[in-house]
């Protein structure tokens, strides 16, 4: 009867080209639990492959052509980990084994998804505390997408703690500033802020707040959500994008010395009102800016500021941190008002 099984397997994979456990228990009658451990012996065996996981699961001839085939035809993947003891790099080499997802993409969108998928599971690992992180990847006929969920302390309230901050939206703030961290000793701070450069569209969801990259329009939104535990970040890259890890690196990093030097900080994510006037919102904007050799001020719907504002950024801050230069763009020539009169004091 083993032996039956065994060729009726083996049929089916002939057939059609793979077989799934539930099929086989159609075609012979024997329970699930006694098909499973013949496909699992026939594996053992050698003569067929599982591939896929949980409902996806099917087996193929054991050789590198059918393996290939089967392979391409997954085009999603979902697991969870216990986080003690995992290596962030083993879920994505997980991935390009079991999946087509990989496949035939460009080598710029592998080593974006590369960076940012275990950069983001790397975060899960040392700061959530989650007893599990999850990962799902999917690819559809232009984008593929990824998410990293953990049930742990929340990225927003672990900085709010970190920091003393007030609230949430501090929180969020600082974050968006980059080379900032929670724990300088183990880490820099480089991988959200260099990862929402490189996806096209990226999102961090923790407590009751969301921020948005949306480098399609090049825009960045923060946005109010119902409560949750943990964190779940979600990147998105095109297949036919032309960024790429390097063409990041260069832009914020000093090519002497290959440290991340440069940031860019989008002011109106700073407003408490509808303008930018208080010397404390210049401060509370520039807090931790200092470990930079090049700041850039993105003005972008920033419709006016006011002159303690502007006094507080281009000339206090200014005289004090010598070491960094701050430039500016999308200014209005209300904001270039503010920046001039501020520059001549």
């Amino acid at each position: 009867t083993m032996n039956n099984v065994k060729s009726l397997v083996l049929d089916k994979i002939r057939k059609v080209g793979s077989a799934r456990a539930i099929d086989i228990v159609k075609a012979s009658g024997f329970s699930r639990v006694y098909v499973s451990r013949i496909l699992a012996e026939m594996c053992t065996e050698g003569s067929i492959v599982r591939i896929g996981k949980s409902h996806q699961t099917k087996y193929v001839l054991a050789t590198a052509e059918a393996f290939a085939s089967a392979k391409k035809g997954i085009n999603s993947f979902v697991g969870g980990f216990m986080r003690v003891g995992l290596h962030e790099d083993f879920v994505f080499s997980q991935i390009q084994k079991e999946t087509g997802i990989l496949d035939g993409i460009g080598e710029n969108v592998l080593n974006i998804l590369r960076w940012s998928v275990t950069e983001m599971i790397n975060n899960a690992i040392e700061h959530s505390g989650s007893e599990k992180v999850w990962v799902k990847m999917k690819r559809s006929e232009d984008v593929i997408s990824f998410t990293v969920t953990d049930q742990g302390v929340g990225i927003f309230n672990k900085i709010r703690n970190a920091f003393g901050f007030p609230d949430e939206i501090s929180a969020v703030q600082h974050l968006l500033k980059g080379k900032q961290t929670t724990d300088e000793k183990q880490h820099s701070g480089l991988g959200i802020f260099f990862t929402s450069k490189m996806l096209n569209r990226m999102s961090i969801e923790s407590g009751e707040k969301e921020i948005i990259f949306d480098n399609n329009i090049g825009d960045v939104f923060v946005k109010m959500v119902l409560p949750h535990l943990g964190t779940v970040i979600s990147g998105a890259v095109k297949l036919n994008t032309d960024v790429s890890p390097k063409k990041v690196f260069d832009e914020f990093t000093n090519h002497d010395t290959f440290e991340f030097t440069k940031t860019k900080v989008l002011v109106k994510m700073y407003k408490l009102g509808r303008n930018l006037i208080s010397r404390s919102e210049a401060r509370r904007m520039l807090f931790g800016l200092d470990k930079f050799e090049t700041i850039v001020l993105d003005f972008k719907d920033v419709n006016t500021v006011g002159q303690g504002f502007a006094d507080e950024v281009f000339r206090v801050w200014q005289n004090i941190h010598t070491n960094t230069k701050i430039e500016y763009e999308n200014a209005n020539e209300i904001v270039l008002a503010m920046i001039g009169l501020s520059k001549k004091e």
